[in-house]
C-alpha cells in the first residue's frame, strides 16, 4: 500500500526551491537568484540505485529522508507547491522533474509533469533514471505528458568508471550502454540537442577521457550539463578531495567550445597524462565572455540557462565553480588564471610553444 507522503502526490524540492517559494526560510547572496524549480520523486523504499556519491544511494549513510547534494530536500504536497508558483511571487523559469530508480517513476513523473504544465504553464524537463525505463515507448510518454527536454545523468566519463561507481563495483543496477541508448533515443523523440547529459568531473577521469564523454553526447545530438564533484556526507566517497579548480576550468571550457560548435575533440591537444595543453582555436573571446563558466543546464523561454543551481557544486565561502550568472569583469579576473593553476600544465604549454625548454 502506497504511502501518503509518496510520489505523485508528495514530491520533494531542493531548499533553494522552498525558499523561492516561501516554504522554508532563507535569502540568497546578492546576484543569485535559482531559477528552476527542481521537483524530486519520493519513495518510503527510496531509491535501488547505489551510486557511490550519492547521499540517496540505499547503501548511504546519510539521511535520505532529510539531505541530498548536501543540502535539505523537504517534502511537500504537490498541489501546495503548484498553487505558490501559480501565485507568481517566484523566480522560476523553468520546472525539473527529476525520476530515482524505483519502479513507479516512470509512471509518476509523467503524473507530475502533466500536473505541473496544465497548472503553471512552465517549460518542464524530465530528469530520466534509465534503468526502469523501457525504451522510446516510455520517452514517447514523458513527452506526451508535456516534457520538452530530459536529461541522462551518465556522471562517470568511461565505462570502467560508470561500473566503479554506479554498477557492479557497488553493487548497484545500472550498465552503461542503456544510458547511452537512452542518449540516442532521447534525441531522436525529443529533436537533436534538446536532451543533456550530466557529467560529473573529479571521478578519477582524466581531462582526455572527459572530453571524450562530451564529443560522444555532442555527436549523438546532446548537449553537456557538467557538475564538479563535491563529496556528499554518508555516502562512499564522502572523503573524496574534489577535482583541482585548474582542470574543472579546463573541461568547461572545452564543453563550451564543444557544445558551441566552435571546435571538436580533433583539435584539442592532451599531455600524455590526458591533461589538455591546447585548445586549437583560440580561446581569447570565449574567456572575456565568460559564459564557459556558467552553470550548464536546460534553457528557458528564451534561450538562457534556467537550471542554475546556484552552490550545486561547493560551498559559499569558495570559488564559484559554476556560475549561476553571467560572469562580470572581476569574476572574469578571478577565473582567468585558475585555468592554468597546474604547474606541470604550465610547463606542457610553455615547451608545447616552443618556450622555456633547457
Amino acid at each position: 500500500m502506497q504511502s501518503n507522503r509518496e510520489s505523485p502526490q508528495f514530491v520533494r524540492t531542493s531548499l533553494a526551491g522552498a525558499i523561492c517559494l516561501g516554504l522554508e526560510p532563507g535569502r540568497f547572496m546578492p546576484k543569485i537568484r535559482c531559477t528552476c524549480l527542481n521537483l524530486l520523486l519520493t519513495y518510503v523504499g527510496g531509491c535501488r540505485a547505489a551510486c557511490s556519491y550519492c547521499g540517496l544511494a540505499h547503501n548511504s549513510q546519510a539521511d535520505k529522508s532529510k539531505t541530498f547534494i548536501r543540502v535539505k530536500w523537504p517534502t511537500y504536497p504537490l498541489t501546495e507547491i503548484l498553487e505558490r508558483v501559480r501565485s507568481g511571487r517566484h523566480p522560476f523559469k523553468r520546472v525539473c522533474v527529476s525520476m530515482i530508480t524505483h519502479g513507479h517513476a516512470v509512471e509518476d513523473a509523467c503524473t507530475i509533469i502533466r500536473q505541473v504544465r496544465e497548472s503553471v504553464g512552465l517549460p518542464v524537463s524530465g530528469l530520466l533514471a534509465p534503468t526502469v525505463m523501457e525504451g522510446k515507448n516510455d520517452l514517447q510518454k514523458i513527452r506526451s505528458a508535456g516534457a520538452d527536454r530530459v536529461g541522462i545523468a551518465i556522471d562517470a566519463a568511461t565505462e570502467e568508471l560508470f561500473a566503479l561507481h554506479r554498477g557492479a563495483g557497488v553493487g548497484g543496477p545500472h550498465r552503461w550502454d542503456p544510458f547511452w541508448w537512452c542518449v540516442a533515443d532521447s534525441a531522436e523523440v525529443f529533436g537533436r540537442y534538446k536532451a543533456g547529459v550530466h557529467l560529473i568531473a573529479g571521478l578519477g577521469e582524466t581531462e582526455e577521457q572527459m572530453v571524450h564523454a562530451i564529443a560522444k553526447a555532442y555527436r549523438m545530438g546532446a548537449m553537456t550539463h557538467l557538475f564538479s564533484f563535491f563529496p556528499e556526507g554518508g555516502s562512499i566517497l564522502q572523503n573524496r578531495p574534489q577535482p583541482p579548480l585548474g582542470k574543472y576550468r579546463r573541461i568547461q571550457l572545452a564543453r563550451y567550445l564543444i557544445n558551441e560548435g566552435i571546435t571538436d575533440i580533433h583539435n584539442i591537444l592532451f599531455s600524455h597524462e590526458g591533461r589538455i595543453i591546447d585548445f586549437g582555436v583560440d580561446i581569447e573571446p570565449c574567456l572575456q565572455k565568460g559564459e564557459a563558466f556558467m552553470t550548464s543546464g536546460c534553457p528557458d523561454q528564451d534561450g538562457q540557462v534556467a537550471c542554475n543551481r546556484p552552490f550545486g557544486n561547493e560551498r559559499a565561502s569558495e570559488p564559484m565553480r559554476n556560475y549561476p550568472f553571467q560572469p562580470g569583469p572581476e569574476d572574469i579576473e578571478r577565473i582567468l588564471p585558475q585555468i592554468w593553476d597546474d604547474d606541470l600544465v604550465k610547463s606542457l604549454n610553455r615547451r608545447e610553444n616552443g618556450d622555456g625548454v633547457a
